[in-house]
């Protein structure tokens, strides 16, 4: 196994909780639906007791803070989101009870109950000390409205009840982060296992064409030399072009097509010295733009009479993605393709 950095792996935001617990997909909005129609339901309570405009505020507050949390793709969640989904709850706590309704006093603060379901899930999300935070924030905006006359001391204590909710789920996410860090490794592991076998497999494959290939072009000739047959001069020089083929299959395996591998097959035979080179600026390019690398290689090769060609594929990283040089006793010729696929001929 190749050793991972546990640290690094921790932190990971490819993984977290909400991975662990299975709230993507399907499963995570239907897991928000709850969540929204459980913050409605307590929110809901407040328009009998506070003013219909803040009610209204408040609720949709914590409506928003609870779908953010939730929808957000990244762990832990980005600080924008995560201070505002802290800020929720004190907020809309103090909407509904420090503005309460003239005829009606408080009998529980329902948005301390609503937000502390969002403070539990920021937890989830990887912002715990952001969370608590939003539950220092709620407590001091209750402790401020029973020190007036919004709030009865009964109806203080019966809202650090959200405290506990929110202590329950840092303990499981706390138990949990071992498992997590567990299985991210074991993930790490076999997408590199599968990254092995898929080079495998590729190279493999790869054998196996040119072994093919090698079968059909040279077998013919080989099985003349074995049997001590003399080789007539056009033999000779099919062989000459063959050893040349072969040489570009394993030089430059993306250059090797059956018309460009034609253009270079005439080329030779006019006794052209025809170099091909590939070295790995194709990946990562549209089909198109090897197309048209291609097809400047292969007017070269079927305009050369003498002289020589020489195909490149530069490395990754260049502004030049492929070189086709052409020197001619009575003019040289240098083309390039660039990445975007354009085209610039010098003489």
């Amino acid at each position: 196994m190749v050793p991972v950095d546990y640290h690094v792996a921790e932190l990971d935001a490819r993984f977290g909780l909400r991975d662990l617990l299975g709230l993507r997909g399907r499963t995570a909005w239907l897991f928000l639906l709850i969540l929204e129609a459980t913050i409605g339901l307590y929110m809901l309570r407040n328009f009998g007791e506070s003013p219909q405009w803040a009610a209204l505020l408040s609720m949709m507050i914590i409506l928003s803070a609870g779908a953010l949390v939730i929808v957000m793709p990244v762990d832990p969640l980005p600080l924008p989101v995560s201070l505002y989904a802290a800020a929720a709850g004190p907020l809309a706590t103090a909407l509904t009870v420090l503005l309460p309704s003239p005829d009606r006093a408080h009998q529980s603060v329902w948005s301390a109950f609503a937000s502390s379901y969002v403070l539990t899930v920021l937890i989830l999300r990887g912002r715990a000390r952001l969370a608590w935070a939003g539950v220092a924030a709620v407590a001091g905006v209750i402790l401020l409205a029973g020190l007036g006359d919004q709030l009865e001391s009964r109806t203080v204590v019966g809202t650090l009840v959200p405290i506990g909710t929110v202590a329950a789920i840092s303990v499981f996410a706390a138990v949990m982060r071992p498992m997590q860090r567990s299985l991210l490794l074991l993930r790490e592991d076999a997408m590199i296992r599968a990254a092995a076998e898929a080079t495998m497999a590729a190279a493999d494959g790869e054998r196996t064409r040119q072994l093919s290939r090698l079968d059909r072009v040279a077998r013919p000739i080989l099985e003349r030399i074995a049997d001590g047959a003399e080789l007539t001069a056009a033999e000779r020089e099919e062989c000459r072009l063959l050893e040349a083929e072969l040489r570009d299959g394993l030089r430059a395996p993306q250059l090797v097509t059956d018309e460009l591998s034609g253009a270079a097959r005439g080329a030779r035979t006019r006794g052209v010295e025809v170099v091909l080179l590939d070295d790995g600026g194709f990946a990562g390019v549209p089909e198109w733009v090897r197309r048209r690398v291609i097809d400047a290689a292969t007017r070269e090769l079927d305009a050369a009479n003498a002289g020589s060609v020489t195909v490149r594929v530069l490395p990754l990283g260049r502004s030049v993605l492929a070189t086709v040089l052409a020197y001619a006793p009575d003019q040289d010729r240098r083309t390039e393709i660039d990445t975007d696929g354009k085209v610039c001929v010098t003489d």
